[in-house]
């Protein structure tokens, strides 16, 4: 069973029209039992991290994601919440990716934050990019970002690098928007459904 973790952040809808086209059965919950009992877990999300920490802890959430064995995937904010900490609302996050996530500040002035539209995606390693090419296209929609760290597994840039997946353990996350993101994104999402 596929669990999505909702927990009041928005997005749940394009991750689970999403989920539909790949076939996937899946279920809408923030019950600790339900996500412990899980295959696999997404930990979507859209909106501000300090607020969105909030939301986790409300439920008790917080305590129990960092515990779960199974592939867990982060989609944007949710993968942000996944790090150490975050500028954004000077939050303390989950800590379980090695990174800090920080405000964009592209070198070139021309660059508009927040990151809108489609970029590249470059050094894209483990399964979760398996038969997706370098260069490929995905689609983000973000102000902050993570740090390159030694769990990055996929890079942008825009104005500089950083980190537009991490992986460590059995959790993964994206910047990006695998659900927006086209045929690339289907292959991600499908890749993630199939991890060992």
């Amino acid at each position: 069973m596929i669990a999505v973790v909702d927990y009041d952040t928005g997005n749940l809808r394009s991750v689970a029209d999403a989920l539909h086209r790949a076939g996937a059965e899946f279920t809408l919950t923030s019950d600790a039992a339900v996500l412990r009992r899980a295959d696999r877990v997404i930990l979507p999300g859209v909106g501000e991290a300090s607020s969105a920490m909030e939301k986790l802890r409300e439920r008790g959430l917080d305590a129990v994601l960092p515990t779960l064995t199974c592939p867990v995937l982060g989609i944007c904010i949710g993968m942000q919440l996944l790090c150490l900490s975050s500028e954004e609302g000077d939050a303390r996050c989950l800590g379980i990716f090695p990174a800090r996530v920080r405000r964009l500040t592209p070198a070139d002035p021309r660059l508009k934050i927040p990151h809108v539209g489609w970029d590249t995606i470059a050094g894209l390693q483990t399964p979760l990019f398996a038969e997706v090419a370098e260069t490929s296209y995905v689609y983000y929609v973000h102000s902050f970002a993570a740090e390159l760290c030694p769990a990055t597994i996929a890079t942008t840039d825009y104005g500089g690098g950083f980190s537009a997946a991490l992986h460590r353990d059995n959790f993964y996350g994206t910047q990006f928007h695998p659900e927006k993101s086209g045929a690339t994104g289907a292959r991600i999402i499908q890749n993630f459904l199939t991890l060992r």
